[in-house]
């Protein structure tokens, strides 16, 4: 009996570790078994593939390929995609014109990194075509798209994710993607980790279910469809993000040439609109808005709510000191009661180990309000950013004077 707890124990805590989507899915064909004889009408077999990360110990997916895929017919000439260094060590809040980003057609190329550390980058990008003529593979890192700008579809292997303004479109590393768009103008807020990007643990069971407190459930996720075969042999070219080069590969076979999959481990994506805001009679702190989380990391979603309803709070935050990580707000829609003259696509980092907190005038100004229509996305780093020369293309100067009552006087 003893020996059956602790298997039981050891067990939760492997779930409570790597589920990412703990939501079983199974398209097209597939055998009755793993890793045993399945065989095309010819009498060829079909070629299995574990695609998984963090070895065999996470989540993962069996996919079933027409062909190997591992027919290289040609490899490029790598180029570097690393960000360049700004501002290696900082202690001054920030701020940046994410919308002032300008178009570009190709979607790598208008990715622009703002901040990043060893854990992740962040960044924006404003991709005016769709990938007609080539699929992007990140193999450095999981992806989280935010679609502030834009709609249209994430195709991959597994199926079609559609996405639209208020999306967090989450890609898991090593999955082979091409974005189409509906329109020009698309604005994407972007977040690479180098590590699974997760729903909290604290919102789910030892077996990955999403509890009763959790601010959203399995149903408010889009899921893959429209599962599709592609039997096409050419010239497939797929761009390879790793180790900050990004490499060009030649295939010989569509690289969603699956028959069928089945697993744990799929891009998805997840409205904003959907996340149920937690509220309470006083000022509750920011883990309330928690939405995902990476090795060192958390994502929150500000959406809008009911403020708090003792008849003495203030809902405007308190003064607090960032000591243990450096805080990314992007500013998306609605009036942040917190800040003063706020655009839509801006940023503003406050560094661990200064305080920070409202404005002037925000914490009166907030005192009877009843609620909030402000939506934005917290991204809050435990290790310090680096800033990159690309950000400080769209920095608002002097940001860190904005707390003095007559800022216009120094």
């Amino acid at each position: 009996m003893i020996i059956v707890s602790l298997a039981q124990s050891q067990y939760a805590e492997i779930c409570q570790k790597t589920n990412i989507m703990p939501i079983y899915q199974k398209q097209g064909k597939t055998p009755n078994k793993r890793h045993v004889v399945f065989r095309k009408p010819n009498g060829e077999l079909y070629h299995e593939e574990l695609f998984g990360t963090e070895g065999f110990s996470s989540t993962s997916s069996l996919i079933y390929h027409l062909y190997p895929p591992t027919m290289v017919k040609e490899i490029g000439k790598a180029h570097w995609a690393r960000p360049e260094v700004a501002i290696e060590d900082n202690l001054k809040a920030l701020s940046f014109m994410g919308y002032d980003v300008p178009a570009e057609d190709d979607y790598l190329e208008s990715r622009k990194v703002f901040f990043f550390n060893d854990d992740m980058q962040i960044g924006m990008a404003c991709p005016s075509k769709s990938m007609d003529d080539y699929f992007f593979k990140n193999a450095d890192s999981d992806e989280m798209l935010f679609i502030h700008k834009g709609s249209g579809r994430c195709k991959t292997m597994y199926g079609t994710v559609d996405f639209e303004y208020g999306d967090y479109v989450i890609i898991p590393r090593g999955t082979i993607y091409q974005l189409e768009f509906d329109t020009a103008e698309n604005k994407i807020l972007f977040v690479e980790s180098h590590s699974p990007i997760r729903t909290p643990k604290r919102y789910r069971n030892e077996f990955g279910q999403l509890l009763e407190h959790s601010p959203f459930c399995e149903r408010d996720f889009k899921l893959p469809y429209n599962f599709e075969t592609h039997d096409e042999h050419g010239d497939f070219k797929i761009m390879i993000k790793k180790k900050g080069m990004i490499y060009p590969y030649v295939y010989e076979t569509h690289p969603f040439d699956l028959i069928g999959w089945d697993g744990y481990n799929y891009p998805y994506a997840f409205s904003i609109f959907n996340f149920e805001p937690i509220t309470g009679r006083i000022h509750m702190p920011p883990p309330i808005h928690q939405q995902f989380e990476g090795r060192n990391f958390v994502i929150c979603s500000f959406v809008p709510r009911m403020y708090d309803y003792h008849p003495n709070a203030i809902p405007a935050p308190y003064h607090h000191s960032n000591i243990d990580a450096d805080e990314i707000l992007y500013y998306v829609d609605g009036d942040f009661m917190s800040r003063n003259d706020i655009k839509h696509g801006q940023f503003t980092l406050h560094p661990a180990g200064v305080p920070h907190g409202p404005h002037p005038g925000a914490i009166e100004r907030s005192i009877g309000k009843k609620e909030t229509k402000e939506l934005a996305v917290m991204i809050d780093p435990f290790n310090p950013l680096k800033i990159t020369t690309e950000a400080l293309k769209y920095e608002v100067k002097d940001y860190y004077k904005s707390w003095l009552s007559k800022p216009e006087l120094v």
